[in-house]
């Protein structure tokens, strides 16, 4: 199959060698940053008894979300970067002439990337609704937030989200994924000869899914600080009373969980952009380069939150670097 790379006259995908250069060494860099704050998170929350709680396994499911980014999406992307500079004198290249006919590496590198994002987005909601319930209702939260459900909402989580990532290859002929120069990314397009009314309209799934779950995390979260606000004005009456409240650590975790919202709400919102305006006909080759890098670059942010607002994590990240430094030592 013959895939016209759609490039448009821009600077993005007509960038000097020097600039492509400088692009690869910022997605290398991104690689590493993803790499080790998210297995610093994983081991933080899963490598500590004492983090290995519901909210624990949630976060560690964020983490291996932006893991897989991590690991697959953006080293493919370095891949086919360098690849292309090597063949920078062609318009047009055969999918055959790259890879086998029956294996395109963007069908994979892109459900991921996809899936991810939802995963992403699907786990920062459960958390918020795990942060309300210990706020509005501390009694219950023992009770109604277990470690069973807990992973069991994680694994219809990733299921469900992958669904809806490769929904667009199943339900709809005219769309595949391919590698797009533009965005540097695995990215949904039309099949030679498809119909863009036809084809595009289901890609309004993946805005319409994921600010429908911001919205909800966002009317969720409002409650849960107004809550907070109400138990600010009235704690010298309830620390005089028996009436249950949330905890200090319940307030603070609500609190890193709102800064993670509005960090994906930033970062995803460039992408919805691009994404309708595709539905409509428009082509923006710089802005989506930066669209679907910003989004990229949100898969180091998450330890970054951590650190800043979690007392918590940077105490289990400084613990655990003090036992690396002692078992160097001992080898030494």
């Amino acid at each position: 199959m013959v895939v016209e790379l759609q490039q448009a006259s821009c600077s993005i995908c007509c960038c000097t060698f020097m600039s492509k250069m400088l692009t690869v060494i910022f997605m290398i860099l991104l690689t590493i940053a993803i790499l080790l704050g998210n297995l610093v998170t994983l081991v933080v929350f899963l490598g500590f008894k004492r983090a290995c709680t519901p909210q624990g396994y949630l976060r560690a499911s964020l983490a291996v979300a932006d893991l897989a980014v991590g690991v697959l999406v953006v080293p493919f992307s370095v891949y086919m970067e360098i690849l292309l500079m090597l063949k920078e004198s062609s318009t047009e290249w055969e999918a055959d002439t790259l890879f086998s006919h029956y294996f395109q590496p963007c069908t994979v590198i892109g459900t991921v990337y996809a899936g991810c994002t939802l995963v992403s987005i699907s786990t920062i909601f459960l958390l918020t609704i795990e942060r309300s319930i210990a706020i509005l209702r501390p009694l219950h939260k023992e009770a109604v937030i277990t470690r069973k459900r807990t992973l069991s909402l994680i694994g219809i989580t990733w299921v469900a989200s992958f669904f809806l990532a490769v929904s667009p290859l199943i339900f709809s002929q005219g769309i595949m994924l391919q590698y797009n120069p533009c965005s540097r990314m695995c990215n949904f397009a039309l099949v030679a000869g498809g119909l863009p009314q036809n084809g595009w309209k289901i890609l309004l799934l993946f805005p319409a899914f994921d600010f429908t779950l911001l919205g909800g995390t966002v009317a969720i979260n409002i409650l849960s600080f107004s809550s907070i606000r109400q138990y600010s004005k009235q704690r010298k009456l309830l620390a005089k009373s028996k009436l249950s409240r949330p905890s200090f650590s319940d307030i603070k975790a609500a609190k890193t969980i709102a800064t993670l919202t509005l960090a994906f709400t930033a970062s995803f919102s460039p992408v919805a952009v691009f994404v309708v305006g595709n539905v409509l006909g428009c082509q923006w080759c710089d802005f989506s380069f930066f669209a679907f890098w910003i989004l990229t670059s949100n898969s180091c942010w998450n330890v970054i939150i951590y650190s800043v607002r979690d007392q918590k994590f940077r105490q289990r990240a400084l613990e655990l670097l003090a036992l690396s430094k002692a078992a160097g030592a001992a080898d030494s």
